[in-house]
């Protein structure tokens, strides 16, 4: 069977590019493995904020008291959650099919094995397409160590039907600090293993220097410096040793240590390489085989799904809608990080733009308590920076943690993204009192 074109994968990536192409007029195939929606609607995106969101109403809870209401100690039931969350991704499953179908996209279900550049066999059946599109995601990485298998991994922990009553993370990236702070809100006792100083090592100052001393006054075990060299079977779970040269034992380990792209069955497309080990591609996720793309986690591009569906959007219309300069442009993209509190961040960090721009560069920040704070004992911080380069000190950068931040970025990331200078801030008229409002006051 040949087809127009042919994506490997059915994840955010792969099916906004297929349905694109297919609403052109494309004949369209599209081969998937597992679960319609990829990553971010199986064990990713969808089902962590839905966690976040349980971790949320935890924490609100606690605050009660602090608003009138009598204390509550209201029971949780992990296994409802999860089964109510688990039948949410599945009508998201069926409704990515029934798109699919809408579009006209023929699915087919197996793991595609690439026969040559242009042409896959899945369960025996061959196919083709004159363009094919890469988008096979990512997959978690497990570091090489004895006993690393008796831990699980981020696809791990959204199979647990128990909460862990102790847990060790392992990770300072945004999924060891988001997974941490779920369990720690649900009533877990967590251990977070970080082999440098501090948390968020890749996010602005601000943000991992404010995060970090906070999860440790919110109840989280942080084990700074510190690294596991093997994992063994305990009575009640794993035992962890950590390079200290103390044990750990904990119900479960979980491997946050980052992910790396998933390249099953691509080895006869003879696609080049770039040094991280992801498929190489050009501004117009063109690979080094002619005709053959590739776009989302499988490249080095920001792993993020509005990334990956725009990437595979703009393709379509550069292939198929006559858009013959149709790319995406990866400069200022806006990112959240679903911590408690949650970060937004959008542009470089005061050091890129320092590297980047030199003393063309100055700073505004702000550290503060937010107004939800003002009756309780227990207050969350924030705080936001502005990184601005040059006499008219356009922003470069704008990142702020704190109650909040996740949904107030993106009407900031547009301003940033249209060139916004620090004075279309300062003549903005504030929202008070919001946490927004600090960010065009600042002096």
């Amino acid at each position: 069977m040949k087809y127009d074109y042919l994506v490997i994968g059915g994840g955010s990536g792969g099916i906004a590019s297929a349905r694109r192409a297919a609403q052109y007029g494309a004949r369209v195939a599209v081969v998937e493995a597992a679960q319609l929606g990829g990553t971010c609607v199986n064990v990713g995106c969808v089902p962590k904020k839905l966690m976040w969101h349980a971790g949320q109403l935890a924490h609100a809870l606690e605050d009660a008291p602090g608003y009138g209401f009598a204390p509550l100690q209201p029971s949780h039931d992990w296994a409802r959650l999860v089964a109510d969350r688990e039948a949410y991704l599945r009508r998201l499953n069926g409704i990515y099919e029934n798109n699919l179908n809408k579009d006209a996209v023929d699915i087919y279900r197996g793991q595609a094995r690439f026969v040559n550049p242009h042409e896959v066999e899945v369960d025996g059946q061959r196919i083709g397409g004159e363009h094919v599109l890469i988008a096979t995601g990512g997959k978690p990485s497990v570091p090489d160590l004895p006993g690393a298998e008796l831990g699980i991994t981020s696809d791990g922990f959204f199979a647990l039907t128990q909460r862990p009553q102790r847990v060790a993370l392992v990770g300072a990236g945004y999924i060891a600090v988001e997974l941490a702070g779920v369990l720690r809100a649900l009533g877990s006792e967590v251990h977070l293993l970080v082999r440098g100083d501090h948390v968020l090592r890749h996010f602005d100052d601000i943000l991992s220097h404010t995060l970090t001393p906070y999860m440790q006054e919110s109840g989280i075990n942080l084990h700074l410096q510190t690294s596991p060299q093997a994992l063994s079977p305990a009575a009640d779970g794993v035992r962890v040793t950590l390079s200290s040269g103390d044990d750990l034992e904990v119900d479960s380990l979980i491997w946050a240590t980052g992910r790396r792209p998933n390249l099953d069955g691509l080895e006869q497309a003879e696609l080049a390489l770039d040094a991280g080990g992801h498929i190489a591609v050009d501004e117009w996720q063109q690979t080094s085989q002619p005709q053959v793309y590739a776009v989302g986690d499988v490249t080095s591009a920001p792993a993020l799904t509005p990334v990956a569906i725009q990437a595979g959007r703009r393709l379509s219309d550069r292939l198929f809608g006559g858009q013959s300069e149709a790319k995406l442009d990866h400069d200022c993209v806006p990112t959240v990080v679903f911590s408690h509190p949650p970060i937004g961040t959008v542009g470089l960090s005061e050091a890129q733009a320092r590297e980047r721009y030199g003393d063309a560069v100055k700073v505004y920040s702000a550290e503060f308590k937010a107004l939800h704070n003002a009756l309780l004992t227990h207050k969350q911080p924030s705080a936001v920076k502005l990184v601005v380069v040059g006499d008219d000190e356009r922003v470069v950068g704008l990142h702020s943690i704190g109650p909040g931040s996740d949904e107030m970025l993106q009407g900031f990331a547009v301003a940033v993204k249209m060139g916004a200078r620090k004075r279309d801030l300062d003549d903005t008229i504030a929202i008070h009192p919001t946490a927004s409002e600090e960010l065009v006051t600042l002096r």
